[in-house]
């Protein structure tokens, strides 16, 4: 089955472009050039990641970002003209897995693809032998990709799972944020500081009772981030 991919951009040539590209690559693209219209195929498409233009004439894709997390798991990629850190830091805390900057490389947008394809399908197949990490009361079920706080489950993106993930695997060793984002990314840590410290956050919010008094996931000021051993 071809992994469908959702293109939300009011520029029609930006979404004919990125279809062109994703479409040599194998994938059906099904393309939006509104917020509305961009409601109904989430909702009534089974889609395998969304490209979302922040900017458009009715409903922006900040908006349509958190539609997605309310009820759907896979990849969303947010497409900005603006530079600022603090409009891309928007879109990580509201669910996005990635973003990338207009004017863009069609090439660096379809590597991004595949790189959060790889990242979701991996974290959709269940592993061969029972995999559960614990630490306390937080635990991972890597078959089921499930975690869960003191048995209540707790919904995370792609991306804040696996961040998660590497640190309870590791419980007690201190990573860097270059270390954490080489890892989750599989990309040269360049800019890393604010991406992973969003993602970090989010996930205290998350899993932690309170977020600014931490149980599970700590900081090493001036080294990294750890799950303590519980």
């Amino acid at each position: 089955m071809k992994r469908k991919i959702l293109i939300v951009d009011d520029e029609q040539a930006i979404a004919d472009l990125v279809e062109v590209y994703l479409s040599n690559e194998g994938m059906e693209v099904l393309k939006c050039y509104n917020g509305k219209d961009a409601l109904d195929c989430i909702r009534k498409e089974e889609l395998s990641l969304a490209i979302l233009d922040v900017m458009l004439p009715d409903i922006d894709g900040y908006k349509l970002c958190q539609e997605i997390r309310k009820e759907h798991f896979y990849p969303v990629i947010m497409l900005t003209a603006r530079t600022e850190d603090t409009d891309k830091i928007l879109g990580l805390t509201i669910g996005a897995d990635d973003y990338i900057t207009k004017p863009f490389n069609p090439l660096e947008l379809v590597a991004r693809v595949n790189s959060q394809m790889r990242r979701y399908t991996k974290l959709g197949n269940a592993a061969e032998s029972s995999k559960v990490f614990q630490s306390g009361g937080l635990a991972i079920n890597d078959d089921l990709k499930s975690v869960s706080v003191d048995g209540e489950a707790v919904r995370l993106t792609p991306i804040e799972y696996n961040i998660l993930l590497l640190l309870v695997k590791n419980q007690g060793k201190v990573f860097s944020i270059n270390q954490i984002y080489e890892s989750i990314w599989n990309e040269d840590a360049i800019g890393a500081d604010n991406t992973v410290a969003v993602h970090i956050r989010h996930i205290r919010e998350k899993i932690e009772i309170n977020a600014k008094e931490p149980r599970y996931l700590k900081v090493v000021w001036g080294i990294g981030y750890k799950v303590e051993k519980l």
